[in-house]
């Protein structure tokens, strides 16, 4: 058998040596991918599954929620009415029936209903599902009425007016508002405050009257910010004063009144000092 040539001879001895190669005819196959075991498969099949699976519910819960005939508006209930009427709240929710009950905006129906009809003081719009919604009212309770031509403004509380009506609500005092707030000659605290707060005024010691003295009061009568007085039935006068300290002129008032049952004249502007006289 013949030897190694000549020439393989020299390219063993170069290699040897150190001596570089000829790598002119190498080809590059890239970096060696290492192969993915059974339990990485696995792995990734799950994921695709549990990606597939959330993709699914979604669009079922979107459907369900938007274009399921389940879950749509049936009916529209309205609670805590006392003058209003039930057909009255439900025109001004405007809450078309039929449409998902997801889609209804509850902050919207009660925005609607308080623009719509002020006599509602408060009121929560509830979802129920599958198919109700719920309005709760709550209406303003009148504690004074002012005169306006021939009909009669109620007023709340908070001195709001919310209510025209032909007649005055039962057992609620008028107001008369005597004080000029605007024009010559007219007081510099009666110009600050202006007819509202004078009428909230009222308002809040109406509110602060205790029932059995709102029962017989009939005029609440205001000259000004702290020259407010009643006129009770009977002929009898009560000095209030200033709304402030109501529930310590309401207390005056009632021990007044009971101590002093023929008096004809009350005064409870300094509730700390009270006074009667008359007979």
């Amino acid at each position: 058998m013949a030897g190694p040539t000549t020439a393989q001879r020299r390219g063993r001895d170069r290699a040897r040596q150190g001596e570089p190669r000829d790598i002119s005819r190498l080809r590059w196959r890239g970096p060696r991918q290492p192969e993915r075991s059974p339990d990485r498969r696995r792995l990734s099949r799950r994921c695709a599954g549990m990606v597939l699976l959330l993709v699914v519910l979604l669009a079922g819960g979107g459907w369900l929620l938007y274009g399921s005939p389940w879950l749509r508006v049936r009916r529209v209930e309205v609670t805590g009415v006392r003058v209003l009427t039930r057909d009255e709240v439900r025109e001004a929710a405007s809450i078309q029936l039929g449409i998902p009950l997801i889609s209804v905006d509850a902050s919207a129906v009660e925005a609607r209903l308080r623009a719509r009809l002020p006599r509602i003081a408060s009121v929560a719009v509830v979802r129920t599902w599958p198919g109700i919604v719920t309005c709760e009212v709550t209406e303003r309770t009148p504690k004074a009425a002012l005169k306006s031509g021939r009909n009669f403004v109620e007023v709340d509380a908070q001195g709001v007016r919310y209510a025209t009506d032909s007649t005055a609500p039962p057992g609620v005092p008028l107001v008369e508002l005597t004080a000029p707030t605007t024009g010559a000659g007219v007081s510099e605290t009666n110009r600050y405050f202006g007819t509202g707060n004078l009428l909230h005024a009222a308002a809040q010691v109406g509110a602060d009257l205790p029932e059995s003295v709102q029962k017989q009061t009939q005029v609440i009568q205001v000259e000004s910010f702290d020259g407010i007085s009643l006129e009770l039935s009977g002929g009898r006068r009560v000095i209030w004063g200033s709304p402030q300290d109501g529930a310590q002129k309401a207390a005056a008032l009632l021990a007044l009144m009971k101590g002093a049952a023929g008096a004809r004249h009350f005064d409870v502007s300094a509730p700390s000092d009270p006074a009667s006289s008359g007979s």
